[in-house]
């Protein structure tokens, strides 16, 4: 018997609504209750494609992702939706398998109009696997798809670094940091490449940047620590580095290695002199 046209549109209304609340639950990192709700359209309708998705991406957003592989892929293969394709991958990489990660991410990177965050994670994901030119080639591709996201160039500009092309490296985080000044990892990178170069003057402004824009970024300071002891600035350092070792015994140890490490810095004897004179009792 057909169901009458009422009771369809109901069912309807009902479903639209509970897709709404689904998405709605998991775009507020509420990644269990997108699960339930999704599961309960699922139970009345298994072929509901948005609803497959949802609990996909809930299930990868709880770390689970082994099980949001199957979702992910029904919905990838019926869709053929780049994003889909994209977070299948990730569910795969997690799950261990970063070559059929790449072969869905591949697929992905083909689509019109392009999909930004597919060549951000096929970038990863071929680096990941050691095809470092590949990667490089793939993320210059990402740039130029997205030029306003700097977790692209970002990425870039590490893969670049770790492939000692500190040329593009550099251009590469750069460009991240013209489009967001205080982006985390943009200052990192670029700092740490400078002084990979010697120019710790240069890094000790970018370190200052990023302790200015994060207070509770304690290898920023000591980093910038590390700097000022190799630019001469001691009490500037000591000052700094001892900032940094208030933060807690996780970071006492790369203190004294900043200390250590540093042309001009200096070592200790025995720990309780280095305590002495962190808690700026010993000059």
């Amino acid at each position: 018997m057909a169901m009458q046209p009422g009771l369809q549109n109901e069912r309807e209304r009902a479903q639209a609504q509970a897709l709404q609340q689904a998405q709605l639950a998991l775009d507020n990192n509420r990644p269990a209750d997108a699960e339930r709700l999704a599961r309960e359209i699922l139970r009345a309708n298994a072929g509901q494609l948005q609803a497959t998705k949802i609990l996909g991406y809930a299930l990868l957003m709880q770390d689970r992702a082994a099980e949001a592989i199957a979702p992910l892929e029904k919905a990838a293969r019926t869709s053929r939706d780049p994003e889909a394709e994209t977070q299948l991958a990730i569910a795969l990489r997690h799950a261990g398998d970063s070559d059929k990660a790449q072969v869905w991410l591949r697929r992905a990177v083909k689509r019109m109009p392009p999909f930004a965050a597919a060549f951000h994670e096929l970038g990863y994901v071929l680096n990941s696997l050691g095809r470092s030119a590949e990667a490089i080639d793939v993320l210059k591709q990402g740039v130029a798809v997205a030029p306003m996201m700097p977790e692209m160039a970002v990425q870039l500009g590490f893969v670049c670094a770790a492939a000692n092309d500190h040329a593009n490296a550099g251009a590469a985080f750069a460009h991240a940091l013209a489009i967001n000044p205080v982006h985390a990892d943009a200052l990192h990178g670029f700092a740490i490449l400078l002084m990979t170069r010697g120019d710790f003057r240069q890094a000790a402004d970018l370190f200052r940047r990023a302790v200015s824009a994060y207070p509770g970024d304690a290898l920023a300071r000591v980093m910038l620590g590390r700097c000022l002891l190799e630019l001469g600035e001691a009490d500037a350092a000591a000052a700094c580095l001892r900032a940094a070792s208030a933060r807690g015994p996780e970071v006492y140890g790369k203190v004294l290695q900043a200390f250590v490490s540093a042309r001009r810095g200096r070592f200790w004897l025995r720990p309780s002199q280095a305590a002495k004179f962190l808690k700026g009792s010993d000059n």
